[in-house]
């Protein structure tokens, strides 16, 4: 099969690349870089000509509302109307979990309108809804401080390591489309407080950590395990305390 991998120089993306460079299948790694722009359109149906499978990886460069919806928005129409001229057989899209109950927030926003295009499209499809990354703590930190605290919500967390999701997504990629959304998330489910903190013990900050049910995650109120899987399909198997002991991870 030829597999189109949209923002694969990412996190995910790049992982996925070397992943599947190791099968029998062309693998295509679609970025701006490469000249494969989904925002302008540039270089998107020259890269799906003959295309099987698309996975779409890419995330806007701007979390600002309206940036971010425009992102999501056009990307979608440029890629969406390029693989049903392709006769693409399978298109794939990495989303988070809680997404249609964060609906407060501009970037999940545009998630949701990105998620609804890709049902209304006709193209079969498999969603995959992650929980964080285990790479995410140290931005949660960052998006979570005031005034020298670490102030996050009073929720549950259930965070998996980046190359579990692109382990699923790798198979995901070889499988025939759910048209329906799969849930993944790590094996552990952690008071965000107690995530944070094992983040922070881990990397030697020194860092005050304390929960506020008021807090807003990405612009959103949380309930208890909105950012857990309700019925997950998959659940990673690395460890964060593991994974967070390897000096590589911990930044």
């Amino acid at each position: 099969m030829k597999i189109v991998i949209i923002g694969g120089t990412g996190l995910i993306g790049s992982q996925l690349v070397n992943l599947l460079q190791q099968t029998e299948h062309e693998i295509i790694a679609a970025s701006p870089s490469s000249g494969v722009n989904t925002l302008t359109g540039e270089g998107v149906k020259e890269v799906l000509v003959n295309a099987d499978v698309v996975i779409d990886v890419s995330n806007s460069p701007s979390f600002e509302a309206t940036a971010v919806m425009n992102f999501f928005k056009t990307s979608n129409e440029n890629l969406l109307a390029a693989e049903k001229e392709a006769g693409v057989r399978h298109h794939i899209a990495l989303s988070v979990v809680g997404t249609s109950q964060l609906q407060a927030s501009g970037y999940f926003r545009a998630k949701q309108v990105q998620e609804d295009m890709i049902r209304a499209s006709g193209i079969p499809y498999t969603i995959v809804h992650a929980t964080q990354f285990f790479e995410f703590a140290g931005s949660i930190v960052q998006m979570s401080t005031v005034e020298g605290k670490v102030i996050v919500p009073d929720a549950n967390i259930q965070p998996i390591a980046s190359k579990d999701v692109v382990g699923f997504l790798a198979k995901t990629a070889v499988d025939e489309p759910a048209n329906s959304i799969l849930e993944i998330g790590g094996p552990e489910k952690f008071d965000m407080t107690v995530w944070i903190s094992q983040y922070a013990k881990a990397t030697g900050k020194k860092l005050d950590v304390v929960s506020d049910a008021k807090a807003l995650y990405s612009g959103a109120p949380l309930e208890k395990d909105t950012l857990t899987p309700q019925s997950p399909f998959y659940s990673g198997a690395s460890s964060y305390a593991e994974w967070i002991a390897d000096p590589a991870n911990q930044r």
